[in-house]
């Protein structure tokens, strides 16, 4: 099969020819149809993960097809349309046993612990408590585009944050994670305020549902900004960057008893951010994380995309082939564009 290799980190990918791959007794080979690249991607090429092991095929975002079954799986048959959440719960461990498989202690991800979906083929293993089946009015490039960025938020929003209707959400940065969460939290009827350097990406944000802006570039005080325009601090604040600077603010920027979400990786030397650690005790705030989402929640998320409360092709900015894949991951770190750039030709 082609599929995207890099044998170095940090150092150029290319496309190669590789083996095909099999799957495992408990888990399938996906025709990829779809996939997404990610700001996680570029963090696995840099180096920053160390479940990586070179030589490596990226891609973690991905729908597809069946094209193989372990013997072991008893759900799903070859030619299901099919997508997965980045990260897959073994189903046995303790966290998967009480329903947490986004925190498994023996987790399977595609384009991290094993090759991913920059290929025609990919195995993900642990099929039966994983996959997810898709419906035939979704398109492969919308589905591809769910799995790491607009499910993580949607955890990050619904379940962790407990946003509730008329409440104040602050969302630091607009790149893919950041503006899916501004559509999904605009769904729960919050009033959401979008905070990032560029216009366009603030003039996308409020195409998306956000009533307010906050360009960074032009504004030094972003906390203070926030606190006006919400009148005592936000309800809940997203990180959907990942930068000490960004996760400092989302903090600050808070009223009391407020919670913050961290969605966006802090990797590297951005590992050990300071935060407000004052503010959090005095006014009580909450600091949560967001990893991925289960399976089993893809449910919801799938409901509100066929009542049309969700759109996330509207998130789609670029399809790509393969070929131009290694040359747009390289290119991740200059945020460019808008949107979520989907390989869709292989």
């Amino acid at each position: 099969m082609k599929a995207v290799v890099f044998e170095q980190f940090g150092q150029a990918p290319s496309i190669q020819t590789v083996a095909d791959p099999a799957p495992a007794l408990a888990g399938v080979v996906i025709k990829v149809e779809a996939t997404g690249l990610c700001r996680s991607d570029w963090h696995g090429w840099m180096g920053h993960d160390p479940d990586i092991q070179l030589p490596h095929v990226p891609g973690h975002e991905l729908a597809g097809t069946i094209q193989a079954i372990g013997r072991h799986v008893t759900q799903w048959k070859i030619g299901d349309r099919v997508t997965v959440p980045f990260v897959g719960g073994c189903g046995h461990c303790f966290e998967c046993n009480s329903g947490n498989h986004q925190v498994c202690e023996h987790q399977f991800q595609p384009g991290f612990t094993a090759w991913g979906s920059f290929a025609e083929y990919v195995a993900v293993d642990f099929a039966d408590t994983n996959l997810v089946g898709l419906p035939d009015t979704l398109d492969f490039a919308t589905a591809a585009s769910l799995g790491c960025r607009f499910v993580t938020s949607f955890r990050a929003v619904v379940d962790q944050a407990r946003v509730k209707p008329g409440e104040w959400v602050a969302v630091h940065g607009c790149g893919g994670v950041g503006l899916s969460a501004i559509m999904i939290a605009t769904a729960m009827g919050a009033n959401v305020i979008a905070i990032d350097l560029t216009e366009e990406k603030l003039a996308f944000a409020r195409a998306l549902g956000a009533v307010a802006t906050v360009n960074g570039s032009g504004q030094k005080d972003i906390v203070g900004a926030v606190k006006e325009l919400t009148k005592g601090g936000a309800h809940v604040s997203i990180d959907a960057l990942g930068h000490p600077s960004t996760c400092f603010n989302s903090i600050a920027n808070l009223r009391r008893r407020g919670r913050h979400v961290q969605v966006g990786l802090m990797l590297g030397e951005h590992a050990r951010a300071p935060i407000p650690m004052d503010k959090v005790i005095a006014y009580e705030l909450e600091i949560l994380g967001s990893h991925g989402m289960q399976a089993f929640r893809y449910k919801a998320l799938m409901d509100m995309l066929a009542n049309g409360r969700l759109a996330p092709q509207k998130l789609i900015g670029k399809h790509l082939a393969l070929n131009e894949a290694p040359a747009a991951l390289m290119a991740m770190d200059r945020f460019e564009g808008t949107g979520i750039s989907v390989v869709t030709q292989f």
